[in-house]
Order: C-alpha cells, then structure tokens, then sequence
C-alpha cells in the first residue's frame, strides 16, 4: 500500500482523509471517457455527504441502503456514509423491486440513495427519506439557501467517534441455496481484508482498474474499490452492461492494468473468441505445437485486453478446468479468490504467476483455515476432504437480526463453517471440491461432487452449461444445449443434411459428424425424412437428444462408477442465475434430505 493502515485502529473513513493527503489531484473514480474525481474531490464530496446525513437525522448506526448501478458517486455513497458513522446497505441494482423493498424493510433503512433508474423501479412503493445518487457529486448553487446550509454543515462537519470494530455494512445476498440473508461485516472485516490481499496484488497510483462487476458485491467492493483507493489507483466504470461491444472499445481506451471477473467472463472469450481459432489451425492437432500456439493466442488475448494487463482476478465461482488450463499454458496474468461475502470475502488466494488448476491458494495474511469432518475421498485414497472453516480478522460477527442462522454457521470453538468442503496439499494450499450442502451421497457411502461432474458435462462442445441431482435411482443431470448446437440442428434437418459440412467446419470434425451422426438417427427412428415443420420438429428434438446421450456416455467414460449420470434431461430455458452467475440450485430438483 501507498500509506500504512491498521485493521484495528482504522476505519473505512479514514480512507478518503488519507487519500486526499497522500493522492491530492491524482484522479480516483471516473466513467470511461470521461473526467475522474480526484482523490481530493473525493474527501470533499464523502463529507458533504456525510454532513447531508446528519442534517436529515442520520446518527451512528444508522443503515442508509445504496442502490445504484457502477459509477463514481457509487463510492462517495459507500465512503460518505462510513464517514456519517452511519452503516450502508449496499443493494445489488439487479434485485427485483419485492426484494428491494424487503432489504429496506430488514434492514430499517432510513434513507436511500439511488439512481434515477432504480427511483424508477420502485415507484408506488413506501421508501424513506431518498437521495438521487447524481447530486453526490454535483456543484452547489451559492444561490440556494439549502445549498449554503449543506456547504456550511461540510465545512463545520465533525466526524462521530467510530471504532473498527463498528458495523460497516449489511449485504444482502441472493444466495444458491435460498433466502437472502444480511450479512453484517464490521470496519474491521474489511480493511483485514484488504490488506490482507498484498499476497496477491499490491496497487499503486499508476494503475488504472476497469470495473465490470456490480460495486455491492463484496469481492468488487474490497478488490476492486477499497484496495485501489488505499493505493492511489484510479477506476473507470462502464454506463452499461459489459457486453462484448462495451468492454472491447472500454479496454482499449482504458488500457488497465486490473480487471476482475466471474469466471463466466473469461469463459466466454475464451470458447467463443480463442478456442474456435486455435482448432483452425492444422498444427494445432499436433500436441507438440500446443503448447507455443496457445501462448501465442495469450499474447493475442493481452492486446484484447488493452495490453497492460499484470493482474486479471478470478472469484465468485469454480472456473472450468479447461479455461483454466489454457490461461495457465498461455501464461494469462490470471489470479484466482476464495471466499464468501461472510469473509469480507477472499480467505485463500493465488498470485499471478502462482496458480494451480483447481486450486483456491494458500490463507490469505491472517486468515487461517482448518478442514473438518475429514474423510478418506472415495475417488481418490490419496485425499483426505472436509469441511473448509476460518476464522481472522475478516471474518464477520454473522447475520443481521438473525441469531439463530449467526449460531448455526459457527461452530463451539468460533470457526466459520463455509459450507465447502476441500483439501490442502502438502504446502498448505487449498483445493475447493463442492457444497457441503449440494455433496451427494453414493449407494456405498461415497461423496460425490455435482460440481465436478458439472465440469465434466461442461467441456463438451455441446454444451452450454449443466446441473446434477441424485435421487434414490441415482444421478440426473440436467443439461442446456449451446443455442448455436440447437439452431445447427434445425437447419441440418431442414436441409435434408446438406450443411453437414458447414456443421463439421464450424464445430471440427468430430464434432460435426456427431451432429450429423444425431440428425440421421433420429431421421431413422422418425421413419422418414424430415417433410413438414412438424417431423422437422420431431426429428430436431430426437437429434437433440440422441447429442445429450452421447454428452452422457462420454462424460461417464471419464467418472467413477459410482457417480456416473443414470439419466441426461435436457434444460431448454437458461437457468436462473444469481448476480455472480452461480446456478440457483434450489430452484431446481435436489437430493432428498
């Protein structure tokens, strides 16, 4: 870090007061192509902010919600209200507006601060007290008596005594397992964290991050806020979702130096802009070329990205394996985070440079981790996994007017129960299996993890994305297509098999004769040809499935016997997701209990 900090002496709001001591008129938070606020202007502003708040009754303790897309005002919000003594609700703007106005309800939140968007959203609804987000930065008129009143209380603001220890936030999660829950996390929690993560990155004022997750998840708001405001570093924010034709002009404009991500980001460049181009190519299929054109496509991929890229953080979810072999071979500059949001949220991590497939990393500085419950991995003697717990100083107290939820994720001795289970290799560092919660139970006692049989499914190139369930019959995975295979398919029949060609092109041979392969069985067992839109239908649906069969027998050719899939369904609407991309689990058939 620029300046020193202190977990147990320092407060988010002396964030800002530091900053503009050691930072000046070094820019701190600005939109893509436009002018930042400085960190000057940001001690400014979050004090007027925080004198705004105690003109309308905010007192220590006091939640203020803020719901708003990614933008500067975003972190005067967040740092003017830590500066109030007040705690913030920060809300994801992805939230429907029933789940906006419980949040509110739970947390007794006396004011909001919100977009014009989300103002919108929540119109007819009951909301306290309601600061727009897009006046937390603007000029006030010396003309308007209520301007001079702010500009007065600024100037004679004096901050309430505010400990470390103190409430900082409750963030609600839309968890995969259920109803959302408040999770309390303390000025502590956040700066242990923060500080805690110079294992992995250490920022300075010439960085510059490109902001694509939302600011109210924990992992954005600690890596991607906190951290580069206590270094001197700058953000840039999009004004829309990061679409292919968002990000790509963003990155080359910004050329930053740290980018975030959820896997599902880099997943998608990768099978749909990398991979496609590597099996192009005819050494590619030699394995002793590999190795060199996959890093060349690294090199390739570096200049996608602005070209300055040293730290490219992964977190929120497992990547899948074979995007994470190719970074690795291509020596992408990739970080992986574990965490949870409870842990403010990273406990183990790897450096650039350090990562292992399937690996979380080592305990992040003054995390510590144990494994309980350990047993002997049935698929492999060689591991003994368990319950991955922690405690440390980022650690938070539990659950917002929750204690009997706060008592159940803590065990007797004051572990935190992350619910994963994992193992640690000989240097100490973490692998993540799967949820204890999602772990299933074989015929003859064995543990198996939906979330590696997910992976298997996954790296099928007919694949989009998967779900895995047992029962007392054994193990159903439901399986979404590629739109791309199903549009493939429709046109195949259509065609009476005349772009077998193209399909064999566009996915590689094998790939091709496999769809070409599904459509004349199922042709056959239609017995006829495809005439008319309704056996074209019927034969593209048994086409579909006959690709889902074999998705089935080439996965189980890889699995253990005893967690091999009985039964392949195929899911034809995506799945309901939650803002990090994790499938909602319970929404969707479980083992019995």
């Amino acid at each position: 870090m620029a300046y020193h900090f202190d977990y147990d002496r320092d407060t988010l709001a002396d964030i800002p007061v530091k900053g503009a001591e050691s930072f000046g008129d070094l820019p701190a938070l600005g939109m893509a192509g436009a002018e930042a606020l400085s960190y000057r202007d940001l001690e400014r502003l979050t004090r007027r902010l925080a004198a705004r708040l105690g003109l309308l009754g905010v007192g220590k303790g006091d939640r203020v919600a803020l719901l708003s897309e990614n933008r500067p005002e975003w972190g005067v919000a967040s740092l003017g209200i830590a500066r109030a003594g007040a705690v913030a609700v920060p809300i994801l703007a992805d939230f429907p507006a029933e789940q906006v106005s419980n949040i509110l309800s739970h947390s007794g939140a006396s004011v909001l601060i919100a977009s014009a968007r989300q103002r919108k959203k929540l119109e007819g609804r009951a909301l306290p007290a309601v600061i727009p987000v897009e006046e937390l930065a603007a000029t006030l008129d010396p003309e308007s008596p209520e301007d001079a009143r702010l500009e007065a209380a600024a100037a004679a603001f004096a901050p309430p005594p505010l400990a470390s220890s103190d409430l900082a936030a409750i963030v609600y999660t839309s968890g995969t397992t259920g109803l959302s829950k408040g999770v309390m996390l303390t000025h502590r929690n956040y700066l242990a964290d923060a500080l805690g993560c110079e294992i992995i990155i250490v920022l300075d004022p010439r960085d510059v991050l490109l902001s694509i997750l939302p600011l109210a998840h924990a992992y954005e708001y600690t890596i991607g806020f906190l951290i580069p405001m206590m270094s001197g570093a700058q953000v840039r924010y999009l004004d829309r979702p990061p679409s292919a034709s968002v990000l790509l002009p963003a990155l080359a404009s910004i050329r930053p130096t740290i980018v975030l991500s959820v896997p599902l980001v880099i997943e998608k460049v990768y099978k749909s802009g990398v991979k496609p181009g590597l099996e192009k190519i005819p050494l590619y299929r030699l394995p002793p070329f590999r190795p060199f054109l996959e890093f060349i496509a690294g090199r390739k991929l570096m200049r996608s990205f602005g070209g300055r890229i040293r730290f490219f953080g992964i977190g929120g979810a497992p990547l899948e394996p074979e995007t994470e072999r190719f970074l690795l071979r291509a020596r992408f500059p990739f970080a992986i985070g574990y965490g949870l949001t409870e842990t403010a949220p990273i406990i183990a991590a790897s450096a650039v440079g350090k990562t292992k497939s399937r690996m979380a990393g080592p305990p992040l500085r003054g995390a510590e981790l144990r494994l309980a419950g350990r047993k002997i991995a049935a698929d492999d003697p060689s591991l003994e996994v368990g319950e991955i717990q922690a405690r440390g100083p980022m650690v938070g107290p539990g659950y917002y007017k929750d204690p009997a939820r706060t008592a159940e994720a803590f065990t007797e001795d004051g572990w935190f129960r992350t619910g994963d289970l994992g193992y640690m290799d000989g240097k100490g560092r973490y692998f993540v299996r799967g949820r204890l919660k999602t772990m299933i139970l074989g015929a003859s006692g064995e543990n198996i993890y939906p979330e590696e049989v997910e992976a298997l499914l996954n790296a099928s190139p007919f694949v989009a994305e998967s779900l895995v369930y047992g029962d007392e019959e054994g193990l159903t995975a439901l399986v979404q297509l590629k739109p791309e295979i199903v549009e493939e398919l429709g046109e195949l029949v259509k065609e009476g098999l005349a772009g077998a060609e193209r399909a064999a092109a566009r996915w590689g041979q094998a790939a091709g004769q496999a769809v070409r392969h599904a459509v004349e069985s199922a042709g056959r067992t239609a017995g006829a040809a495809a005439h008319g839109a309704g056996e074209a239908y019927h034969v593209a649906e048994k086409a579909a499935a006959e690709l889902l069969e074999r998705v089935k027998k080439e996965a189980n050719e890889k699995l253990a016997a005893f967690s091999r899939i009985r039964k392949v369904e195929r899911q034809v609407e995506p799945f309901e997701k939650t803002p990090t991309q994790k499938i909602k689990r319970f929404l969707y058939p479980q083992k019995q209990e």
